[in-house]
């Protein structure tokens, strides 16, 4: 067994922005703990002054543990990138133990609070995972967050590349991603990574009126690993998880619904466009795949405008099966957003069977980046509920998973929330269609799956333009991404879902 504290956010300054107490409390709660390390994921001083890392280097003595402390965008300030090497150590590096690894990595950008790893350290790490690949725990800490946070305000600062990130994770098998920089502690299972926020140890910045806190890990040999969130109040929330085997399942029973998901044909008049590949891909859907529904999860258009919005609906009309199209950002840019309704309609709830297809409104006028809203997520979580009995899918235009190739700049601005609420109320699917890429992963008990582009020029999916095919079985979601030039599909992922579906 090994059990691991993780603090985060100190922010040691000599202003009242530093609550010293609420870092002793803590530190010596640490040494009295049954600790085999101590992770701290940055900002460990404020503005990366020589003082603070003056005062933090005695501070960090405090803790009677063998630490890994990395760098935060707080502590690169003031080219404070130069003290950390100095008062702290290197800002990237292995550290190894019983049965495991921990993998380190500088995320800072100097002078910006937003994050990456770059090509050289995302190269680094790739090396490193590859290295250590046998061992049956590998951990990565950076400072900044890989996925949305709920209680944070507006999406932003999750690292440019978070989803080449994220899927470097998933193919190397990691166990367990660290961070902080958002102050709010978090816990999710994507697939079987956990991702792990502290909240701020000893800063008074906390979010919703939260306090103090650090997160204690415990992995036990039987490989489940148990995560409390523990707060200077005493308080504790706690999560476990176990890894799921088999890895592999195979779907049993009759089919039970097909859903063909689009996004981004940007039908136009432009040489991005391409009319030949949508025309291949609907008569694909009409002839071979023959859906119950087809869901086109934004970016119909290119620009709102009429021309565009009459040569799109007579591509889709051409489409036999029941269809729910959600509007994206491109739809709604001129005239776009009263041109939707005159062709498509206005999206609502559409019920097959034990199924319920929920649509979200998350484009907004002339902008790429999206929002839900408050109102909005508390009409959501009403249809969920409203539909418990059924499988319930949510279906939007923006990403709140992010997506590899693409640069993330929090293109839903109230992801954090939406995330956070998708997968309390359990939706049983997720539909999104922003990126230009198709990808699939499984957050908590939600499968979440962006589609990429069908038919323009410009996406970011080395398998070109495609579609997804998704096929639903009693315990089983099954979702291929499909070629839409030659009709090849290779599989996004297969997940089990915890619904009944039986008859």
């Amino acid at each position: 067994m090994i059990r691991i504290a993780h603090i985060s956010d100190t922010h040691i300054t000599s202003d009242a922005a530093y609550k010293g107490y609420a870092f002793d409390l803590i530190a010596e709660e640490i040494n009295r703990g049954d600790f085999d390390f101590v992770i701290h994921t940055g900002d460990v001083t404020n503005q990366g002054l020589r003082e603070e890392y003056e005062r933090a280097s005695y501070e960090l003595k405090k803790i009677r543990k063998p630490i890994v402390v990395l760098p935060g965008n707080h502590d690169v300030r003031n080219v404070g990138y130069k003290l950390f090497e100095k008062f702290i150590g290197p800002p990237n590096g292995v550290f190894e133990f019983q049965e495991g690894v921990l993998i380190w990595v500088d995320s800072t950008i100097p002078d910006l609070s937003d994050g990456r790893i770059g090509e050289y350290k995302f190269r680094w790490l790739r090396g490193k995972l590859e290295e250590y690949s046998s061992r049956r725990i590998k951990i990565v800490a950076a400072h900044h967050h890989l996925i949305p946070l709920p209680d944070t305000g507006r999406e932003r600062n999750v690292l440019y590349n978070a989803g080449d990130v994220l899927d470097l994770f998933l193919r190397h098998e990691v166990t367990l991603y660290t961070c902080g920089h958002k102050h709010v502690p978090n816990l999710y299972r994507v697939e079987d990574l956990v991702v792990d926020n502290a909240g701020c140890t000893s800063c008074r910045k906390t979010r919703a009126g939260d306090v103090n806190s650090y997160n204690v890990i415990t992995l036990y040999d039987d490989g489940r690993m148990e995560v409390r969130i523990r707060r200077v109040t005493g308080d504790e929330f706690r999560k476990e998880h176990r890894a799921v085997k088999p890895k592999l399942f195979i779907p049993k029973g009759k089919r039970l619904v097909r859903v063909v998901q689009m996004s981004e044909s940007n039908v136009s008049d432009r040489v991005y466009f391409r009319k030949k590949v949508l025309e291949h891909a609907i008569r694909m859907i009409n002839e071979k795949l023959k859906p119950d529904l087809v869901i086109h999860n934004g970016d119909l258009v290119d620009a709102g405008i009429e021309r565009y919005y009459a040569k799109a609906y007579e591509f889709y009309e051409r489409i036999k099966a029941r269809k729910l199209i959600v509007p994206g950002h491109n739809d709604i840019t001129y005239l776009g957003h009263d041109l939707f309704k005159e062709y498509f309609g206005r999206p609502n709830t559409v019920e097959i069977g034990k199924f319920a297809f929920i649509p979200v409104q998350s484009a907004q006028y002339e902008t790429p980046i999206g929002v839900v809203g408050r109102m909005g997520q508390r009409i959501l979580r009403d249809l969920l509920r409203e539909h418990d009995d059924k499988f319930t899918t949510v279906v939007m235009h923006h990403n709140i998973i992010p997506v590899p190739r693409s640069r993330e700049i929090g293109f839903l601005e109230d992801a954090g929330d939406v995330l956070k609420m998708i997968t309390e109320e359990n939706a049983n699917l997720v539909l999104t269609g922003h990126g230009g890429n198709a990808f699939g992963v499984k957050v908590e008990d939600s499968p979440i799956v962006n589609a990429g582009s069908v038919s323009w020029e410009l996406h970011r999916n080395p398998y070109g333009n495609t579609f997804n095919v998704i096929d639903i079985y009693t315990h089983i979601v099954v979702a291929f991404e499909v070629q839409a030039t030659w009709g090849s599909g290779r599989l996004l992922g297969i997940w089990k879902v915890k619904k009944n579906l039986n008859p």
